[in-house]
């Protein structure tokens, strides 16, 4: 941090937040640097020269809670403005009642407020597609990393080699198919004695994981050479949802492709915690079962088949 302003209440290691587009971060100061303070030894040559105006002071603000009622403001709003860009909202953003006081309040207070509420004010003209980007910075920062069981990554890198290498297919529809093995996971879970509140969270979570399935098959979790076996599946089985006909060799795809998705949503990190929760259960279910719900052998296909899904 590069800065002429004094420098109490920035000390190295100290939290912070920092601005980056319109939103705040929970930040650490590792280094510092005052033209006018003595600097423990450090050398203005030592910082690179593209970093020493990168975050300035004003874009650093002090580990309070004035300063993180702002941060949660400002979270709030870009929630906002990314729902009411969702519903078909125009690319011109509007601050809510509630961010615009507390920052204007804030701007009151200290002179480099006002500066940023002047980047937040620029912030609402920029165009869709500079939001979009901002927008999904903010959300990459959550958390939703997901622990996959070692018998199941073992699953994934022979599925993998059995199409991509062995140009071999799951024999198609599998039983029990994915929307049957949800229920049996509920059944399972069900034995905890859950209260109503916990039986919804959980009825919506697998409801919302066979959503994310049947919308993503198509389009993210098929290998290429399984394409033409989609189609050909999908006009034998009308009226089915891929989770009728596909099993657990697919699903599992989902939850190493599921951390990607869910940055997109408007998810916080608790309720990303509750889902992660209950996938993760799922996962140890699916691994303790893996001879009941995963195919023993992959059939090879044909000539004809290999020929078109190639493209040949």
């Amino acid at each position: 941090m590069a800065a002429n302003g004094p420098s109490e209440g920035f000390s190295v290691n100290a939290r912070c937040l920092a601005f980056h587009g319109p939103l705040l971060y929970e930040s650490k100061i590792l280094k510092t640097y005052f033209p006018n303070e003595k600097n423990a030894g450090i050398d203005i040559e030592q910082i690179p020269e593209e970093n020493r105006a990168a975050l300035p002071q004003e874009r650093v603000l002090r580990w309070t809670e004035e300063n993180l009622r702002m941060q949660r403001d400002l979270k709030n709003e870009a929630l906002h403005q990314l729902r009411n860009k969702k519903a078909g909202g125009s690319g011109q953003r509007e601050l809510t009642p509630t961010a615009s006081t507390a920052v204007t309040s804030s701007s009151q207070k200290r002179k480099e407020s006002a500066k940023e509420l002047a980047d937040l004010a620029k912030a609402t003209k920029k165009t869709r597609r500079e939001a979009d980007e901002k927008d999904e910075e903010y959300f990459s920062h959550l958390d939703v990393n997901i622990v996959v069981p070692d018998t199941l990554k073992a699953q994934l890198a022979d599925d993998w080699e059995n199409i991509t290498k062995n140009s071999q297919l799951v024999k198609l529809p599998r039983s029990p198919n994915i929307q049957e093995i949800l229920l049996e996971f509920r059944t399972f879970y069900m034995k905890r004695r859950l209260g109503n509140a916990e039986t919804e969270i959980l009825d919506e979570i697998l409801a919302g994981l066979q959503l994310y399935f049947d919308k993503s098959l198509g389009s993210i979790l098929l290998y290429r050479f399984e394409r033409q076996q989609y189609l050909e599946v999908t006009r034998g089985n009308p009226g089915k949802f891929p989770s009728e006909i596909y099993g657990a060799e697919h699903l599992v795809r989902l939850f190493v492709s599921l951390p990607g998705l869910l940055s997109h949503t408007h998810m916080d990190q608790q309720s990303i915690n509750v889902l992660k929760a209950h996938i993760e259960e799922l996962l140890r279910f699916l691994a303790k079962n893996q001879k009941t719900y995963f195919v023993e052998s992959y059939i090879n296909s044909t000539p004809a088949y290999e020929a078109i899904s190639r493209g040949l």
